[in-house]
């Protein structure tokens, strides 16, 4: 039983919790996760399953999408509805506008400074444990890209939007920053991540109809593949040699593969599959040089 399972995470329950369940109705060896939701939030959790585990660093760096609420008029010191008020302002004057040149502004690349209320690590301890004690750290700002900004629904002082983004993202923070922006501060108060990983909110299994599924003896029903699990990137199709040759970790050359799905242009990673469409391998390609890393190899059949 190797695989992931979309799952659409409910609102109080952390990310690990959320994974004990699943590995529990499964039966799995072994579970984790592909990019954490705060206990508050709700939407797709990736749940990798058994030797798909080895997948999620792959996961983790894909382009995700959010449903959110921001409140106006109201910072927070965890820039979220769970957090202490540290600031309040008067939001009355905003207009639908002026949200939607606001929001506009923050599409792109842009530098975003991580919460102190996070589960980023410094020297080995989570800054959320840090904050708790009162010594918050503040991380150096990164860069993040906003693919696009959607308003959906004003009910001030509620702005409701969507955004879709790249890893490492934090949505809480653009809320924050987007209500500093308008000089009023802002906070969030609701999130549902809608995509992570290619997969979307209406792919996603509750945890209600997975323990449904588990009674009728068929909670494996919804386990996605281990190669489908990464759509999207460069497909090689392995003979028999080259799978041979893959399984005993030899090194190969570029002139070995035979791409299915076009070969890459830039760095990226690359499945291998065999005839099956059982995914043997990951490989990290360097077209410029024209060379080729092992990642993680299963061995047959299915990756055991």
């Amino acid at each position: 039983m190797n695989g992931i399972l979309v799952v659409n995470k409910p609102e109080g329950l952390s990310s690990a919790q959320t994974v004990a369940r699943v590995k529990h109705l499964l039966q799995a060896a072994r579970a984790g996760h592909a990019g954490t939701l705060d206990p508050f939030a709700r939407g797709v959790l990736i749940c990798c399953i058994n030797q798909a585990t080895r997948l999620a660093r792959f996961l983790l760096h894909d382009a995700k999408a959010y449903e959110a609420v921001m409140t106006l008029g109201r910072e927070t010191d965890t820039q979220d509805l769970t957090g202490r008020v540290v600031g309040e302002g008067d939001w009355t004057a905003v207009t639908n506008e002026q949200l939607t040149r606001c929001l506009r502004r923050f599409e792109g690349t842009l530098s975003q400074a991580p919460p102190v209320y996070s589960a980023l690590k410094h020297e080995g301890v989570p800054l959320y444990a840090l904050a708790r004690r009162g010594v918050p750290v503040q991380k150096p700002a990164r860069a993040v890209r906003i693919d696009w900004i959607r308003l959906r629904e004003v009910a001030l002082p509620r702005v409701r939007f969507e955004v879709r983004c790249s890893a490492g993202t934090y949505v809480r923070t653009l809320c924050a920053d987007i209500g500093r922006a308008l000089g009023c501060g802002a906070h969030m108060s609701e999130l549902t991540r809608t995509e992570s990983g290619g997969f979307r909110i209406e792919q996603a299994l509750s945890l209600e109809a997975l323990a449904s599924m588990a009674r009728e003896g068929r909670a494996d029903a919804g386990l996605i593949p281990m190669a489908r699990a990464l759509n999207g990137r460069p497909e090689v199709v392995a003979d028999l040699p080259l799978l041979e040759k893959i399984r005993h970790g030899r090194r190969l050359s570029w002139e070995e593969l035979s791409f299915d799905r076009g070969a890459p242009s830039a760095e990226s990673f690359i499945k291998v599959v065999d005839a099956r469409g059982e995914l043997a391998a990951v490989l990290r390609a360097a077209p410029a040089e024209r060379s080729l890393d092992y990642c993680c190899v299963f061995s047959a059949p299915g990756g055991s």
